[in-house]
């Protein structure tokens, strides 16, 4: 494995900070500061969103042929690597990174020229269809009904968790098509307008106490929802379940070692700057060894994903290891998150909602707790979350029992 850059990777990584620079201006930066989840409100995420697509860097993991720059697997990693070590807004990925290579493996020549140039642009904004109320983790349970009607599906059920639905005009659906035989040989992959009538948005209460209109998921409700079969309908009727594993693991696999170590950057400059008794939180025998096992275990992450580099630039595909990468990742998440909120102390006690809100100009609220720290309580309870999304933890260590280690 040569984990050396080359002459022209090296010349692509100035090139992407300068952009960087360039682009990711102070009042997103004042936005980013404040985020507890790596988003900012759709205007700006769509504005953000846009730059990148001008600049060719929306889609990175894009073929050509769809509109792709044509990077080769170190030039995606460097990329994703400065972005995120930046602390830029994520881009959504629902679009981008998970409807989108299904579409292109698995959908029609008219659903791709319908869908695939509007993700590109952000012009259109996706949502997941996938857990139910009784179908999360297991998710072949799904009973959310497509039933045939001439040229339609009708549909019945409802989609929980779904990731700003609020703001979506499109959303892609794992349905059930027949109940003939194993669960997962009755499921369909459907796309279809979030604007249809009988479809409803609910927002769910969350841990991290969003304000109005600023919360993450929801449940969406279906009631006789008519769609088009020609229109939704993605591949093979009752082949949904082989395009959700398709899916999955574009979901799961992303890279966290730069984002993991640009929130712990953030961490230890409150740890250094916070006080425990008359010495910074810093120098807390206990705090600095939890530091240092964090670093170690974000060090480890970093050494996965550059063997799955490796494997990519080979044109190997990736498998179990974006399970490992998952639960590692997310693991990590929360406990930098629990490291920050130690380091703030008595500071997290004042629980912040909107501490977007406190940044806008003209804002008459002054919130008890210091700027820095707005966060620490509201990310720490966010990010509650990362270990059980994308399928919980507990399901991705049973993939590397069986496919790693043939337990």
């Amino acid at each position: 494995m040569d984990l050396s850059l080359s002459p022209a990777d090296l010349k692509f990584q100035q090139e992407v900070r300068d952009w960087i620079a360039e682009n990711f201006d102070a009042g997103l930066r004042a936005r980013m500061a404040l985020t507890k989840n790596g988003y900012v409100d759709k205007p700006s995420q769509v504005a953000w969103q846009k730059k990148l697509a001008a600049k060719g860097w929306i889609a990175p993991n894009w073929p050509r042929e769809h509109g792709g720059p044509g990077l080769t697997a170190t030039q995606r990693h460097i990329l994703h690597a400065e972005l995120s070590g930046a602390g830029t807004p994520n881009v959504a990925p629902f679009g981008v990174s998970m409807v989108a290579p299904v579409i292109m493996a698995f959908g029609n020549e008219a659903q791709k020229k319908e869908h695939l140039p509007k993700i590109l642009s952000s012009d259109v904004w996706w949502c997941q269809g996938y857990s139910e109320p009784g179908a999360g983790s297991d998710l072949a349970g799904l009973q959310m009904s497509a039933v045939r009607e001439g040229d339609e599906y009708v549909l019945n059920g409802s989609k929980i968790w779904t990731t700003l639905a609020q703001w979506a005009d499109m959303i892609f659906c794992l349905v059930r098509t027949s109940k003939e035989g194993k669960p997962q040989e009755g499921i369909s992959f459907i796309v279809f307008p979030m604007n249809l009538p009988g479809i409803t948005v609910r927002a769910l209460p969350t841990l991290d106490g969003p304000a109005e209109g600023q919360h993450e998921i929801n449940q969406v409700f279906f009631e006789n929802v008519r769609v088009k079969i020609r229109d939704a309908l993605i591949g093979e009727e009752n082949k949904g379940w082989t395009y959700a594993k398709y899916l999955l693991e574009f979901e799961r696999g992303n890279a966290y070692a730069s984002g993991l170590r640009n929130m712990l950057r953030k961490t230890r400059k409150i740890a250094a700057r916070e006080m425990d008794g008359d010495e910074p939180v810093i120098r807390n025998p206990d705090f600095a060894r939890k530091l240092a096992q964090l670093e170690m275990r974000i060090e480890a992450i970093d050494a996965t994903e550059q063997r799955v580099l490796s494997a990519l630039s080979a044109g190997q595909n990736v498998g179990p290891e974006s399970s490992m990468l998952k639960y590692q990742g997310s693991d990590c998440q929360q406990e930098i998150t629990e490291l920050t909120l130690e380091a703030a102390g008595f500071y997290a006690h004042p629980f912040v909602q909107d501490t977007i809100a406190l940044a806008e100009p003209g804002a008459n609220t002054k919130s008890p707790t210091p700027d820095h720290l707005l966060t620490a309580a509201p990310s720490y309870f966010n990010y509650r979350k990362t270990s059980i999304y994308a399928g919980s933890n507990e399901i991705q260590r049973n993939i590397i029992a069986k496919m790693v280690l043939g337990l």
